[in-house]
C-alpha cells in the first residue's frame, strides 16, 4: 500500500515538474494560453471559441424575424 502511494506520488510529483520546466526555467515564463480563440492554427480554419461563437449569434441581425412572447398581444 505505502509503495503505490509513494510511487503515485512520484509520477504526480514527475508530471508537475515536466509541465511546468518553461515557466520554472525561463525568465518571465508563463503556461501557453490553452483558448481556442489565440490558436493561430484554429484561427486559420475559422474556428472561434464558444464565447465569441455566442457574442456574434447575440449581435442583431437586420434580416431576422422578431419573436412574440405567448403573453404579448
Amino acid at each position: 500500500m505505502i509503495k503505490t502511494l509513494i510511487l503515485a506520488l512520484g509520477i504526480v510529483t514527475a508530471a508537475v515538474l515536466l509541465l511546468s520546466v518553461r515557466v520554472l526555467i525561463k525568465k518571465g515564463g508563463r503556461f501557453r494560453s490553452q483558448h481556442i480563440g489565440q490558436s493561430r492554427a484554429m484561427r486559420e480554419r475559422g474556428i472561434h471559441c464558444v464565447q465569441a461563437q455566442d457574442f456574434e449569434e447575440r449581435l442583431p441581425n437586420p434580416m431576422a424575424v422578431k419573436e412574440k412572447r405567448r403573453n404579448e398581444k
